[in-house]
């Protein structure tokens, strides 16, 4: 018997499973989670955020497609990474930046950290991240521009906008800085100065529950990442050890929450076991603090979560899952005296 197969069939390596998952999935749930912030965004600081929110996403989706066009490679705009890369840029862009701030932005992340490692998947840092510490470094003055929304000064008068510093600025300058019940309503609906996405601690508690609730990401960087900045924050202390008194305050403040749940999270650039992604989140929490409390910059998510990101295969490599069968094959080849 004579059997003739037509059919050309590529076998990759085990496991096998069928989904209905998809990357495009993924992506727009995570669209779908950073509304709310996008939501307070556009609220507090109007027009300006939308214009650099626009500018951003638009520049990242111009270079990956020119990038892959140039280089003769599919078009990959329809997975949503790149418009999730650009949104992730502006909300980490005070409101009143230039035009090109996000241009330069977007175009060095989607380039520089994504498409010249492979594109998709093949990063080794998170690009948003990367790209904010790019202008963070190239452009400090346009970077720590911070105002907030349109605020009274008399009755029947406002002002646009109001230039502060962020809370953890003065934290950084007064650490005895005792807050106030305004104080802790204003981080949790975004009513100060800050980037675009990262002032509106509800709104980015929203997001993060729903993609913990859609499976989207694991629960355990957030939790370790936010559970051992409190701990290590309550161990080290702004006015000495074990001072827990703007506990609270200093998780609320900052990118803390936004880094937590959307950056540290990121698939390419986090550990891919249970007991990695706990090592991740700790080394994120103790390396924010460390870099809050006793560096130069208030802010330390961005640079603790890439100096993490470097670290992740190291933290593949010896944090992971025993094979089954593998102990007891040692202790046969020693004891044979193999």
């Amino acid at each position: 018997m004579k059997i003739v197969i037509n059919q050309i069939m590529t076998v990759s390596s085990p496991p096998h499973m069928y989904g209905t998952d998809t990357i495009e999935a993924r992506m727009r749930d995570v669209l779908i989670a950073l509304s709310p912030a996008f939501c307070m965004a556009l609220y507090h600081y109007g027009v300006k955020a939308l214009h650099t929110i626009a500018i951003a996403v638009i520049a990242a989706l111009l270079a990956e497609y020119l990038y892959r066009r140039v280089m003769a490679k599919p078009v990959t705009l329809y997975d949503y990474s790149a418009a999730i890369t650009g949104l992730l840029i502006g909300f980490n862009l005070p409101p009143d930046v230039p035009f090109w701030i996000p241009v330069v932005g977007s175009s060095f992340a989607i380039i520089v950290v994504k498409q010249l490692f492979g594109g998709l998947g093949s990063n080794f840092v998170n690009p948003a991240l990367a790209a904010r510490a790019f202008l963070l470094a190239s452009f400090p003055v346009h970077m720590t521009n911070w105002t907030f929304a349109a605020v009274p000064i008399a009755e029947g008068v406002s002002v646009d906008v109001v230039s502060s510093a962020t809370y953890l600025g003065l934290i950084k300058q007064n650490p005895a800085f005792i807050p106030e019940f305004s104080d802790y309503m204003a981080l949790l609906f975004g009513k100060v100065g800050g980037c675009i996405g990262e002032t509106s601690a509800v709104a980015l508690l929203i997001g993060g529950v729903y993609l913990l609730v859609k499976k989207i990401i694991n629960w355990r960087i957030p939790v370790f990442y936010i559970g051992s900045f409190a701990f290590f924050a309550f161990i080290f202390g702004r006015t000495g050890f074990f001072s827990s008194e703007n506990l609270l305050f200093e998780i609320l403040n900052g990118g803390l929450i936004m880094g937590a749940f959307f950056m540290a999270t990121d698939y390419a650039t986090s550990p891919i076991t249970p007991n990695g992604k706990i090592v991740m989140g700790i080394g994120c929490g103790f390396l924010t603090v460390f870099i809050r409390f006793f560096g130069g910059y208030p802010e330390g998510v961005s640079y603790a979560i890439i100096l993490m990101n470097l670290f992740v295969p190291l933290i593949d490599k010896y944090v992971r899952p025993r094979v089954y069968g593998h102990s007891i094959r040692r202790r046969k080849e020693k004891g044979a005296g193999v």
